[in-house]
């Protein structure tokens, strides 16, 4: 297990890099069990694989939903090697070690061991480890738009890190990016320009009394938004004609992300109403609804029973959920890992999480598959 997990962080799978090379290592650690393996690749590096353990067909499907992709290291500085994936005092560290290629490890792990037992299933295990979900769920996306070709599934399980948390429900994600315009001009008559730094300053200082207009959820809260990128001017001696910021906001279950936009593009006449030099526009550069399961329906009790936990929990973060969600069976994200170390140096996890995660892995597959 441990040396599987060292081989995936050591695949770099950035969307950089591509996710090609971590998928053909999961590819060849199924084969070793008889299990053919589908990879499907684009772009030169680019992957999702695709993974089917065949049954009686007396019951409905498992699919366990993975990402093979990575963020990058960043620019803070690492003890270990990002990329290595270290063994040090029962951890393995590196890049997506948490995120979760201690998931995958794990869930490989207990198809692996199933397998080799020679329970006889009566669904099928189906095992999706997708491109691109750190930045445009691509990979998912892909997969979802061939689910005609997959069985009736009982349910979704996504192994993110949760440290054994059984979450239900997380917000949504939308990525906006605002762009103001204006005139370039030298810099030493500026008033011959318009400039779009001191029009997106406008904007900032009406974003700072900007409020989200949606009720509050009973688990997840309300919405939250923060300003994570700003980009504008390429010379000292030039007054820009571009500025961009990039917002993150995280969204509630049945919010309509259009209402967003729109406030957004209220308060751009606005400001142009009192200066019409003023010029904006804001477009989406990402957007995943917001996850909500049945906490009561018959899946995820009986997940609950599998792994003899009995309270569900809902999150803030976003995972591709709410793409599987949409083939209409009920999704629970549950995994090794603490959420807290994602994206973040030395990321790490706990061998003795994952060989447990594996375990629990083989009770949910024994509960809904035999």
């Amino acid at each position: 297990m441990k040396n599987l997990l060292r081989k995936l962080i050591q695949a770099e799978s950035t969307s950089e890099r591509g996710e090609l090379a971590a998928a053909e290592i999961i590819s060849t650690e199924l084969g070793h069990i008889g299990i053919d393996a589908r990879i499907e690749s684009w772009d030169e590096n680019r992957a999702n694989l695709i993974a089917q353990i065949n049954s009686t067909g007396h019951k409905d499907a498992l699919l366990f939903a993975c990402h093979l992709d990575v963020v990058g290291p960043g620019e803070a500085k690492w003890q270990y090697q990002p990329f290595a994936g270290i063994e040090s005092q029962d951890r393995i560290y590196g890049r997506g070690a948490a995120d979760m290629k201690g998931g995958i490890t794990a869930t490989v792990a207990a198809i692996r061991q199933i397998v080799e037992s020679g329970i006889k299933l009566e669904g099928d295990i189906i095992l999706v480890a997708t491109a691109g979900e750190e930045t445009d769920s691509c990979g998912t996306k892909r997969f979802i738009s061939e689910w005609n070709k997959i069985p009736r599934l009982a349910g979704v399980v996504i192994p993110e890190p949760t440290d054994f948390e059984i979450i239900t429900a997380h917000r949504g994600m939308l990525w906006l990016k605002i762009t103001t315009k204006g005139k370039a001009a030298h810099g030493s008559t500026p008033q011959l320009g318009v400039n779009a730094i001191a029009s997106m300053k406008s904007v900032l200082g009406e974003l700072e009394n900007y409020k989200i207009r949606f009720k509050p959820h009973k688990l997840l809260g309300g919405c939250s938004m923060s300003i994570n990128t700003i980009t504008g001017g390429k010379e000292i001696n030039v007054v820009p004609d571009i500025c961009s910021i990039g917002i993150d906001i995280r969204t509630l279950p049945k919010q309509n992300h259009q209402d967003i936009t729109e406030d957004l593009e209220k308060i751009f006449a606005e400001l142009n109403r009192k200066n019409p030099q003023f010029e904006a526009e804001v477009s989406i550069v990402r957007a995943v609804e917001a996850l909500e399961t049945d906490s009561n329906c018959r899946f995820v009790r009986d997940f609950c029973s599998a792994v003899k936990i009995d309270e569900t929990k809902a999150v803030g973060f976003t995972t591709d959920g709410p793409f599987f969600a949409a083939l209409g069976a009920p999704v629970v994200v549950f995994g090794p890992g603490k959420s807290s170390l994602c994206h973040k140096p030395d990321e790490y996890i706990s061998i003795a999480d994952v060989e447990k995660a594996a375990e629990y892995y083989k009770y949910i597959i024994t509960k809904f598959l035999t």
